[in-house]
């Protein structure tokens, strides 16, 4: 059997850093110590030091070390972002004001049925807007509620995490800071309610709109989700990593 050889913290460093600039996606603790075999000494602490000292490395620099749900990776920050998104030539994705009501309201209130979703925000839940979300991964089946026609119950994933920039949920923007929350509390006290089912009609429209048929405001007043539509577009344009 070999001896097992103590690496050196520096070597740890430049190997993480190295590992985590090739992955694709983002690499969990687990992940980084299964880069170093049986003989090789490289503790948690060791990985958790080597971390520390990959992320003050970036202070000042136009990209920085950040944890997500799934784990550690490089990403543009967000100050430089829209020089760096030059690079892409494709048409940034809007999505529409409708989606954006539907996957906020699922994230803050998961578990939750279409049902719900429609009786809080007073209109039919598109096919297309569900279907768009779970195809992004957003959004997935988690259950069934205990009512008549066990409705689906929704909860979001650890990609929707990943994509919008977030290590939990509690990162999530808290609802104290919304607009008009106390008109929201009192349409989130929710009865379980049997889902609308395919026969609601699609009066979300489509799930994207571009940027000059960007939904307004509704009619009447009530905007009980802005805050938290505007904190998941800004933070979409974290996905773009280095």
């Amino acid at each position: 059997m070999s001896p097992i050889q103590r690496m050196e913290q520096n070597q740890i460093k430049q190997i993480l850093e190295a590992a985590l600039l090739a992955s694709a996606h983002p690499l969990s603790v687990p992940q980084l110590a299964a880069l170093f075999g049986e003989n090789e000494a490289a503790t948690h602490e060791d990985l958790a030091r080597a971390l520390e000292a990959l992320g003050a490395d970036c202070a000042g620099r136009g990209v920085e070390l950040k944890e997500v749900a799934s784990g550690f990776r490089y990403q543009v920050r967000q100050d430089v972002h829209p020089w760096v998104a030059r690079l892409w030539t494709e048409r940034q994705t809007r999505y529409s004001r409708a989606l954006l009501e539907t996957l906020s309201l699922i994230a803050y209130r998961q578990p939750i049925t279409r049902g719900e979703i429609e009786q809080i925000r007073g209109v039919a839940v598109s096919t297309n807007i569900v279907k768009t979300l779970e195809e992004r991964e957003w959004i997935r089946v988690v259950g069934y509620r205990d009512v008549p026609g066990k409705p689906e119950l929704f909860g979001t994933t650890r990609h929707f995490l990943d994509y919008f920039n977030l290590k939990s949920l509690d990162e999530l923007p808290p609802l104290a800071e919304i607009r008009d929350v106390e008109d929201f509390d009192v349409q989130m006290a929710l009865a379980p309610v049997a889902d609308g089912g395919e026969n609601a009609a699609d009066a979300d429209g489509a799930d994207m709109a571009p940027e000059e048929n960007h939904p307004e405001s509704r009619a009447d007043g009530a905007d009980p989700i802005e805050s938290s539509e505007a904190a998941m577009s800004d933070a979409s344009t974290a996905e773009q990593t280095t």
